[in-house]
């Protein structure tokens, strides 16, 4: 059954080694079922229901990777997609989470309908690669900026906008001392290193009296509060419409470099450089964020940590089913993750937004007209504290100044469409 169904012995695998990789694989991403729950709680949402929300959408996500396309790629909520959604959405513009799940799930929609329809190639290819290395980039600050904030290193300040906090504090030593322990297991090229990082920092918190621990296995808690809660027209407001746009963009961008980079570690790519089925690991990706959004969860999308999985000899959809199935057993785990503190995931988001601005040394800095609306991304998304406002100013920025450097010819319709959407919202729409 498992061969016709995941074609091993065409893939050159083994049962062993798609398990193995399976378990590799989710090591490296489980430290988002502390950390998702604990980010959108802040929302209001209620954190056991996002916890139960986040495992399934997860596991649902894979299963439809692997029974459906057939990779060894696993999906979960991503990282920067949920810091937005809580940090951007809702606190920020203060929308409510209902209407931001609702943003969610049109976003999810749009992602489809590209998918299915032929034009997924024209929309991918017609984005600068330098605007989506500058969008990384600029998750990556955004995150960083989120994670010394709620760690206490970073602070605000009346005068200076933002100061240095209280390093004598715990949560400032705690969140360091976090971010010291992944770092470094990361480079040894330690098998979860993010989870045994925050995992780390909780004990070491809890025996110094610090934390509470609220037990480590229950039944899993009721989904009921955020299940099917989202309020889709609530989403259709005007100033919703570059926030649903953000969500789509970046969980296109994400995914198309994650199957890209996926692929070629572990071989899949065609002589062209290309990945077959790759209509269907589109379509896999979309329908787990629409069905995600449903059960009450931020955009949920393919992870760059499926690279481990590959590494340690993945390479059908076997492995993402073998993800799926230990995301169902982490669903009762709620009590564990309920012991996580804010400060013990701040080192996990720190060493995420390290690996999204790496992006910034693919950029061509000797061409001005491409790294100003890099750097005008991956400055304005931190500091006005919105992913949509960022994508936004770095499309302004592009065609503008491709135009006035004599180089409007090379920048594609798509691209000064959506400058002039955006400046239209910005004029009209503020």
């Amino acid at each position: 059954m498992l061969e016709r169904l995941f074609q091993l012995q065409a893939h050159n695998t083994s049962v062993k080694n798609e398990v193995l990789g399976g378990i590799t694989t989710f090591l490296t991403m489980a430290y988002i079922i502390f950390v998702n729950p604990s980010m959108l709680a802040q929302t209001g949402m209620d954190q056991g229901a996002v916890f139960v929300a986040t495992c399934l959408a997860a596991a649902i996500g894979c299963l439809i990777m692997g029974l459906y396309a057939n990779y060894p790629i696993a999906l979960a909520p991503g990282m920067g997609l949920n810091a937005f959604f809580t940090y951007g959405v809702v606190l920020g513009m203060g929308y409510s989470w209902e209407v931001a799940l609702g943003a969610i799930f049109l976003s999810g929609v749009l992602f489809i309908l590209i998918s299915v329809f032929p034009i997924r190639e024209w929309v991918i290819n017609s984005i600068p690669s330098s605007l989506k290395l500058g969008i990384a980039a600029g998750i990556g600050l955004f995150l960083a900026i989120i994670a010394l904030k709620n760690a206490g290193i970073v602070v605000q300040h009346p005068a200076t906008l933002v100061t240095l906090g209280d390093l004598s504090s715990p949560s400032a030593i705690y969140g360091f001392l976090g971010f010291f322990i992944i770092a470094a297991l990361a480079y040894l090229k330690v098998t979860g290193a993010v989870m045994i990082g925050i995992l780390s920092v909780t004990i070491v918190a809890m025996i110094l009296g610090h934390n509470e621990f609220g037990g480590l296995m229950s039944m899993p808690p009721s989904i009921a509060p955020t299940f099917m809660a989202m309020d889709i027209a609530g989403a259709f407001e005007v100033g919703m419409i570059s926030v649903i746009f953000a969500f789509l963009f970046v969980d296109l961008f994400d995914t198309s470099g994650t199957l890209i980079g996926v692929g070629e570690r572990g071989k899949l790519l065609d002589k062209d450089g290309k990945l077959p089925r790759i209509k269907k690991a589109l379509l896999a990706d979309s329908t787990a964020t629409v069905i995600g959004a449903g059960l009450g969860t931020s955009s949920t999308t393919s992870y760059i940590e499926s690279a481990s999985g590959v590494a340690a000899g993945g390479r059908t959809g076997l492995t993402a089913v073998v993800v799926a199935v230990l995301f169902l057993i982490s669903l009762f785990f709620a009590p564990l993750a309920g012991s996580i503190p804010a400060y013990a995931t701040a080192g996990a988001l720190l060493y995420v937004a390290v690996l999204m601005t790496g992006s910034l040394s693919k950029v061509d800095w000797d061409d001005v007209s491409e790294a100003a609306p890099v750097l005008i991304a991956a400055l304005t998304m931190p500091l006005t504290f919105s992913i949509a406002h960022g994508i936004a100013l770095a499309f302004v920025s592009y065609a503008i100044i491709k135009l006035l450097s004599g180089q409007g010819k090379s920048v594609s319709v798509s691209v000064y469409a959506l400058a002039a959407f955006f400046i239209i919202k910005f004029v009209f729409f503020p």
